[in-house]
């Protein structure tokens, strides 16, 4: 693999009661790359991110990740490693301002010990401006996160991800439940922050895929079923019986 590999996932199997949800499975991600996973219910999207983050522990295979094998490590390993994971739905500290929410994410702030001697220095609010204006959240700051609208508690949770700076940033389905222009502001957040770091997305919207995936991976049954830019995925034959069609 090229220098440019972050991401290495090489005949990844996990089998649950006997059923393979994914299945030898080959998927590879660059650098800096903006990379959407779809696929019918089923198809084992969600799986994968769970095998990467190891919430999941796969049966057979490797995870290799800056060519460290993510499967031997566990999940907050995985995290101090540079992997970042935002589920469905927004896990955030709705009793808590946005400002603080972000400074408990902040990589000062995690442990009960680190947050009992914590100090908001000029670099962390440095920080946390920087975060807030990429988020959209720059005028929400000091608002209570349980007053937010659902879009802005999605934003809230990729900045809690963006302030430990992964290199790697998966997220599942974060446009489920926008609205319009919701939708599309997040699109250009994606876009911007994959400058830094890779992102994969797990999304049904296509709408919202169209706006986003250069490079567009076709999950069925576990295993790849078609994989390059939308263009060529929308217009597959196999993917259109399997999933777009329906």
């Amino acid at each position: 693999m090229s220098d440019q590999m972050l991401l290495e996932v090489e005949d990844l199997t996990v089998s649950f009661d006997g059923f393979k949800a994914i299945d030898d499975l080959n998927f590879y991600v660059e650098r800096n790359e903006l990379r959407v996973v779809i696929g019918p219910n089923g198809a084992g999207k969600t799986t994968l991110l769970d095998l990467i983050c190891g919430k999941t522990r796969a049966s057979g295979g490797k995870i290799k990740f800056r060519d460290k094998d993510l499967t031997k490590l566990s999940e907050h390993q995985i995290v101090h490693a540079g992997v970042g994971r935002k589920f469905q739905t927004p896990s955030i500290y709705e009793n808590l301002t946005v400002r603080q929410n972000l400074e408990l994410s902040s990589p000062g702030g995690r442990t009960v010990l680190s947050s009992l001697f914590f100090r908001r220095t000029p670099t962390l609010t440095a920080r946390i401006d920087e975060i807030a204006e990429t988020i959209y959240l720059v005028a929400e700051l000091d608002m209570s996160a349980g007053l937010l609208s659902h879009g802005q508690k999605q934003w809230l949770e990729i900045g809690m991800l963006l302030i430990q700076d992964p290199e790697l940033l998966m997220l599942d389905e974060p446009v489920a439940g926008m609205s319009v222009p919701e939708r599309e502001a997040t699109a250009a957040l994606l876009n911007r922050i994959k400058e830094n770091r890779a992102v994969i997305v797990i999304e049904h919207d296509m709408d919202f895929v169209k706006d986003i995936g250069r490079k567009v991976t076709v999950l069925h049954q576990g295993r790849i079923l078609a994989e390059g830019p939308m263009e060529t995925v929308q217009n597959d034959e196999r993917v259109i019986e399997v999933y777009l069609g329906h």
